[in-house]
């Protein structure tokens, strides 16, 4: 499979701040990754070169379990939630784009008032978009 994107589209990989938000390093395929205080890695930028998470136009968002209205279930760790927490109040960009498997869909996720809903959830089954619909 290739990594390789169309001209003018960037991979990002995202850098948690000391703060506990998400910033987002330029990454290609075979550059350094190091690893942070919880041992993830990430890009060995500098976190003052990173985008933050409002410059984003798509964000691919790692799932745990997932509902049908788009609340996600990550690590725990609310880096997702605080860092896109601009978007419970406006719509894309960035487009918020769940990645998972279908069998991590579950119809009782606890839902919390910082939750930040996903646009669309990706499995191997499909696309599921979670956006409300509009009149």
């Amino acid at each position: 499979m290739s990594t390789r994107l169309a001209d003018g589209i960037h991979w990002c990989l995202p850098r948690l701040r000391e703060d506990g938000i998400l910033v987002f390093a330029p990454w290609a395929p075979g550059q350094a990754l190091e690893s942070n205080r919880f041992g993830i890695p990430e890009p060995a930028v500098a976190i003052d070169d990173c985008l933050e998470a409002d410059a984003l136009d798509v964000v691919l968002a790692p799932l745990v379990g997932f509902d049908r209205r788009g609340h996600r279930l990550g690590a725990g760790g609310g880096w997702y939630d605080r860092s896109f927490a601009f978007r419970r109040h406006a719509a894309a960009p960035p487009l918020l784009v769940g990645v998972g498997y279908a069998l991590q869909e579950r119809s009782d996720l606890p839902i919390n008032d910082w939750d930040v809903p996903m646009d669309l959830i990706a499995t191997e089954a499909g696309l599921l978009d979670c956006r409300p619909a509009t009149d």
